[in-house]
């Protein structure tokens, strides 16, 4: 028979199928859209694994990549447009600073303005520092994507996963593997992102406590 011709299951290949170069037949990786959901559950739905190791890899493994991936874009948002609201508004400050007028309405207006946008641009700049969208964005994207290369790998067998011949064997190795990069994404947030949390709000100025009052003199 003509080895061009065979056919070989998806994702459960031995090493020697997976030097093959892909066919028409065969799930193409480079066909399937690396953010979808759907269709990376139906690569894991397609694995020779028991029920129990394919509810992990939806659950823990694609369901925290998805987690990570989807907070990272929000507070990429939100970092984007606070600091944006920031730089235009610091911008427009001086502007209006240098405009000069002897109407007293419009010089009113003026002021009102420039006060306004001073305020809007340092309230903007203290909510992103406060919140540090930016560091949260990167240490999720950060994990997001190691989780995906991770998953890749375990799916072609590729890599780390190079010395193992089925998923089943291979299994225990990306488990642990997953484990260890969602622990450590927790304390890479509580040792850096918390800290420069913290290390803002305590820059922050405070009110000053209120005198305390005298106690009533007990006879």
């Amino acid at each position: 028979m003509n080895p061009s011709s065979r056919s070989f299951p998806s994702y459960s290949r031995t090493v020697s199928e997976r030097r093959r170069p892909i066919e028409k037949g065969d799930v193409a990786m480079s066909q399937v859209t690396l953010g979808s959901h759907a269709e990376l559950a139906a690569l894991v739905d397609g694995l020779d694994l028991d029920d129990q190791k394919k509810t992990y890899l939806r659950v823990r493994w694609l369901g925290q990549m998805n987690w990570f991936a989807s907070n990272a874009r929000k507070d990429q948002l939100r970092f984007y447009r606070f600091r944006l609201v920031g730089i235009i508004a610091g911008l427009i400050v001086p502007a209006l600073v240098l405009l000069n007028t002897h109407h007293a309405a419009a010089a009113t207006l003026l002021a009102w303005l420039t006060f306004s946008m001073s305020l809007i641009g340092s309230i903007s700049i203290a909510v992103e520092s406060f919140f540090n969208y930016g560091g949260r964005w990167k240490q999720y994207r950060r994990t997001s994507e190691l989780l995906k290369s991770q998953g890749w790998q375990f799916l072609e067998l590729t890599g780390t996963y190079q010395r193992f011949h089925t998923h089943q064997s291979a299994f225990h190795h990306f488990s642990v593997t997953v484990e260890a990069l969602i622990s450590e994404d927790v304390e890479d947030y509580l040792t850096t992102v918390m800290r420069d949390q913290d290390k803002t709000e305590s820059s922050a100025p405070t009110a000053s406590p209120a005198p305390a009052s005298t106690p009533p003199h007990r006879g």
